[in-house]
């Protein structure tokens, strides 16, 4: 099976190509530009150079997020838009989940953090053991010292993941002598790890129809905010 996968939930933009669990191709791009400009460029460009047409894809994975709503927005649309015209599956998986799942090489605790705004970081935990990773904690957007809290529980060296992880790291590393930074050029988002997060879907049946798909924010935008509040108000 041939997977098709987005990446778009925070500054970076990136596309994968996932056969069978082998990863065929990867475009990356961390320039800032928006990804409504880069991102299907990159795709068509990924699918010519590895040889293959949209013909050829059996399924599509993106981001379902926590991240920028608006990136989320762009991939999950992208995605959806490729899956409904193919017919195809779509998987929208953990943004937190999907980082850790493309870089967790050695067994360990990884902890996946993006700065959320507002004082508070999209985060969750992971245990990744004799190639099998474990989820410890749910997605959830809360603070740097909240998150400070959960990981002295955990008593085993832990690797920051995310572009959240130097906001978290001169937080809460003179705290925990166990805390660890991975190298600058393994933190960002991928789509290599949405496009194998989704292969484990499909081998554990894991397949919902592509409309069910939708994003996980995990808080409201502040636009709903500002209507909320509004409302209390009247």
């Amino acid at each position: 099976m041939r997977i098709l996968a987005f990446e778009t939930s925070a500054k970076s933009a990136a596309v994968a190509i996932v056969q069978d669990g082998v990863l065929l191709g990867e475009y990356f791009q961390n320039s800032g530009q928006t990804h409504s400009r880069t991102l299907m460029q990159m795709a068509e460009d990924l699918l010519k150079n590895c040889d293959i047409t949209a013909a050829d894809i059996d399924a599509v994975a993106c981001a379902a997020g926590p991240g920028s709503f608006t990136g989320i927005r762009i991939g999950l649309a992208a995605a959806k838009g490729f899956a409904w015209g193919r017919e195809v599956p779509l998987f929208g998986v953990s943004t937190l989940e999907a980082m850790v799942r493309g870089i967790a090489l050695a067994d360990g605790v990884y902890c996946a953090v993006m700065d959320a705004r507002r004082s508070q970081v999209y985060t969750a935990v992971f245990e990744y053991a004799d190639g099998k990773l474990t989820r410890l904690t749910e997605d959830a957007a809360i603070s740097i010292l909240e998150l400070g809290s959960i990981l002295e529980m955990i008593e085993k060296d832990k690797f920051l993941v995310g572009d959240g992880v130097a906001l978290c790291y001169n937080t809460l590393g003179e705290m925990q002598s166990q805390l660890h930074l991975l190298p600058e050029h393994l933190r960002m988002q991928r789509a290599a790890g949405v496009a194998l997060l989704a292969w484990e879907q499909v081998q554990s049946g894991q397949i919902i129809p592509a409309q069910d798909v939708v994003p996980n924010y995990l808080r409201l935008s502040q636009a709903e905010r500002e209507r909320l509040k509004k409302t209390e108000m009247e």
